[in-house]
């Protein structure tokens, strides 16, 4: 079952792993061994996660890496199905 609309995992990051630390986007970065730009392409949902990025929150607030691609994967396939009648595909299965 699909969440309703769910946040991006950049606000989820932001809301509940940087500000609870008052950490600045600048230290986080730092900390996650990206550079500021990568960081808050995330925040700002115009990057995903990727697996690499999972790892490394994995590691920086202990949390699990599966959690941070499931967010996405969740995010992602939401927005698709928003888009699911403009895909013009035909169904091909015998029953």
């Amino acid at each position: 079952m699909l969440m309703h609309n769910p946040p991006h995992p950049g606000e989820v990051l932001k809301e509940l792993c940087i500000e609870p630390l008052g950490l600045t986007v600048t230290e986080t970065a730092k900390g996650l061994g990206v550079s500021r730009k990568t960081l808050s392409a995330i925040l700002n949902g115009k990057s995903g996660i990727s697996p690499e990025m999972a790892v490394r929150l994995s590691i920086a607030f202990n949390t699990s890496s599966e959690s941070w691609l499931n967010q996405q994967s969740q995010y992602d396939l939401w927005r698709a199905e928003q888009h699911r009648k403009e895909l013009h595909v035909t169904q091909l299965s015998l029953v």
